[in-house]
């Protein structure tokens, strides 16, 4: 299965605010909307019960949104998995797919690990599976579903009339 093009390119960082103000200041990537400590339920890390209190910053940068991710815990994540509380660098390409379970199964026919599945508030079910070895960082895969698409069109629009003032909003 082809995953196809991504949707999203990733960053972990150590602190989500002062990254995004950096990002749209370097790169012109932007505006940044954070959310911080997204509520998740069913959390599963390398197939034990865990958790991921993260904020996240959703930037458009050309044709792809950006995400810069700051991971708050301490204990087993996808993003402690490749950096400690204060590292930073690439951390995964997430892509839409038709059907999750079946693109994660792909993947671990493929010899890759999940490294984490979970649930937003909103019901919408996300993984990441640890493709390192082949990729260099993680991906994601999530289903679109109407609100993401309308999420997705709402960063996008924003940066297209964007003229570099307020860099960062909170959500």
């Amino acid at each position: 299965m082809a995953l196809g093009p991504p949707v999203q390119i990733a960053y972990a960082v150590p602190d989500v605010k002062s990254a995004a103000r950096s990002w749209a200041a370097r790169s012109g990537a932007g505006p940044f909307f954070v959310r911080e400590h997204i509520a998740l339920t069913d959390v599963v890390v390398r197939g034990r019960p865990g958790t991921f209190d993260h904020s996240s910053a959703y930037g458009q940068w050309g044709a792809v949104m950006v995400e810069l991710v700051e991971d708050h815990g301490d204990g087993p994540s996808p993003v402690r998995d490749m950096f400690p509380r204060d590292g930073s660098g690439l951390h995964h390409l997430a892509f839409f797919v038709e059907n999750v379970d079946a693109a994660v199964e792909d993947l671990l026919h493929q010899g890759h690990e999940l490294a984490m599945s979970a649930r937003t508030a909103s019901g919408l079910v996300f993984c990441f599976v640890d493709t390192r070895a082949t990729l260099g960082h993680m991906v994601e895969l999530y289903e679109p579903n109407p609100s993401l698409r309308t999420f997705y069109s709402t960063v996008r629009a924003a940066s297209e009339r964007w003229d570099g003032a307020d860099p960062v909003r909170m959500l």
